[in-house]
Parts: C-alpha cells; sequence; structure tokens
C-alpha cells in the first residue's frame, strides 16, 4: 500500500485553493470601510469569565488595543469551532491578533462541551460572557453599544443563534438572555443554521441530547434559522461552496430568510472550498468581514478619528 504524506498534500491543496479558488461577495457594499490604521495590542490571557456558582469554570483570552483619543473599544466577541464538543479558543487567536490589529478589543472564549453539557448550556456561556463584557467594560476601556459577534461552525452557530434570540420574545432569553447579549453585528462563518436537517447525526444528538423524533421542538429551537426576526443585527456570513460537512445551503437560507427580514446582509461565498480548508485559508474572508464589522460595530465618532489619526500620520 502507498504511503500517503498529509502534511505535503494539504500544503498542495491550501496552495491550489488560494490561487484558484475564487469567490463571490453577494450584497457587497457600495461604500468602503472606514479607513483605521493598524496598531498594537496587548493580551490578557486566561481571564475568568463567569460567575462563581456557574456549572464550570470558563477563561477567556482579551485581546486590547491600544487607544487612541481617549476613545472606548468596539467589541468583539469571538467563539471558536468543533462540533460543539471539542477544540479550544486557541483556534482563533489569529483572527483575533487580525481584528485587534484594526482597532477591536477581542474576547475570545472557551465555552462547555457536549456530550457532558448539552444546549442550552453553551448558549448560556456566551450570553454570560456577553454580561461580563457589560459590567467590565469601564474597566478595560470597552464601548458596551459597540459589541459584536464572530464565529466559526459551531462557534458560528452559537453567536448567531444568541443574537437572534436576544432580537426576538423566544424563550431562550430566559434566564441568561436580554437586550446586553444583541450583538451590533455577527460575522458567521461555515454556519449550521438548520440543526434539523441533519437529522440526528452523531455530533447534533450529542449536543442536543437525543434524537430528532424524540424531541422535534429542541431541534427547531437551537436551529437560528427559526429566530430570525426584523430586529436581527446585521450579518456577514462567509461559507465553503464544496463543504460536505455543513452544506452552503445551510447559509444560503440564513441568507434568504435574514433577506425575506430586510436585516442587511452580505454573503462571501468561497468557491473551491470545503468545511476545513474555507478556515485554514479564510483571510480575504477575514478581511471582508473586518471591512464590515468596522461598517456596523464601530461608532462614526471613532472611525473618524481614526481615519484623522491615519491622515496625520501618513498612513492610509
Amino acid at each position: 500500500m502507498a504511503t500517503i504524506h498529509l502534511k505535503p498534500m494539504l500544503a498542495c491543496l491550501l496552495a491550489w485553493a488560494s490561487l484558484s479558488g475564487c469567490a463571490s461577495h453577494h450584497g457587497s457594499p457600495d461604500t468602503a470601510a472606514p479607513t483605521w490604521p493598524d496598531t498594537s495590542f496587548e493580551l490578557k490571557q486566561n481571564l475568568s469569565y463567569t460567575p462563581e456558582d456557574w456549572p464550570a469554570a470558563l477563561n477567556a483570552d482579551l485581546y486590547l488595543p491600544e487607544r487612541r483619543h481617549h476613545r472606548k473599544h468596539p467589541v468583539v466577541l469571538l467563539v471558536h469551532g468543533g462540533g460543539w464538543e471539542r477544540r479550544s479558543r486557541e483556534d482563533m487567536s489569529g483572527i483575533a491578533e487580525d481584528l485587534a490589529s484594526r482597532g477591536f478589543a477581542v474576547m475570545n472564549i472557551d465555552y462547555r462541551f457536549a456530550p457532558d453539557h448539552t444546549f442550552p448550556a453553551q448558549l448560556h456561556d456566551l450570553q454570560t460572557a456577553m454580561h461580563w463584557l457589560h459590567d467590565n467594560s469601564e474597566g478595560y476601556g470597552l464601548s458596551p453599544d459597540h459589541i459584536s459577534a464572530f464565529g466559526f461552525s459551531s462557534g458560528a452557530h452559537l453567536v448567531t443563534l444568541m443574537a437572534l434570540v436576544a432580537s426576538s420574545d423566544s424563550e431562550l432569553n430566559e434566564p441568561h438572555g436580554g437586550p446586553h447579549t444583541r450583538p451590533v453585528a455577527v460575522v458567521a462563518g461555515g454556519i449550521p443554521s438548520d440543526l434539523r436537517a441533519f437529522g440526528s447525526g452523531k455530533l447534533i444528538r450529542q449536543f442536543l441530547g437525543g434524537e430528532q423524533n424524540d424531541m422535534p421542538d429542541t431541534y427547531r429551537q437551537a436551529s437560528p434559522i427559526v429566530h430570525v426576526s426584523p430586529d436581527a443585527p446585521p450579518f456577514f456570513l462567509f461559507h465553503g461552496a464544496m463543504d460536505m460537512l455543513v452544506p452552503v445551503k445551510q447559509a444560503r437560507w440564513l441568507r434568504e430568510e435574514l433577506t425575506n427580514h430586510q436585516v442587511p446582509t452580505e454573503f462571501y461565498e468561497m468557491h473551491l472550498r470545503g468545511h476545513i480548508t474555507s478556515f485554514l485559508t479564510s483571510g480575504t474572508a477575514v478581511d471582508r468581514a473586518t471591512d464590515f464589522l468596522l461598517r456596523h460595530g464601530v461608532s462614526p465618532l471613532s472611525a473618524n478619528r481614526s481615519a484623522q489619526t491615519a491622515a496625520g500620520s501618513g498612513r492610509q
């Protein structure tokens, strides 16, 4: 049997994808994102964000950019993927650094895993993280009125569900949701938006705690797409067109539902990418997503001041 060398093969696949894999940016805006000079940042690691009586102690890394003009930082809550059962916030550290260098404070969190903790435990973790950001905004120089959310795969599912639930009258707002848990903008990559379409596969089954036939309402409530309302925040979706794990139709369905409710939505469809490669080669998508966050997740005053700083220093 021939030996397969995975690392060289992966390198070739990524190179091929980056060279030949174009993307379609649906809903691309006519206006450019605000100018924002690159900035240095400070990293505070392993901050506990859960109350003492929380079922499991959870930590986060907080990225704090250099402050300019005494302004408060716009914030991004960052959530990793892993099928609700594994991986860690370390997966998102590169994206966190990119966002922080563009002027965003970033809270990169861990959350509880299935099957030890089933839905809605993970949603509660994110909601609690949002409350932590509001409660600690003054001490860290954060703007509580400009908190966005960014997730990939199961992380995309969780940030989207949190945003849509907080924008509606869903019972999932109890007991940890509410207005503070609604981000002003959402970036979701590789999102499973309708869990009912996956049947009762292992990851879904252990996340929700049972078979769909036995608990159809839970499968429905855990599906972000059913919570879309006109009050939802703006969305930026990115997805691999050749994704076999989470089919691209999941993103298309969500985009259609958001559009039907007049929610501003951009969709960056990455051709020749699967689920993993859309994450590993997500550089351009992250750039476009950051531009989106600069348009929707930053106060106009802060953006104008940053543009003036860039002009005054000769940096564009």
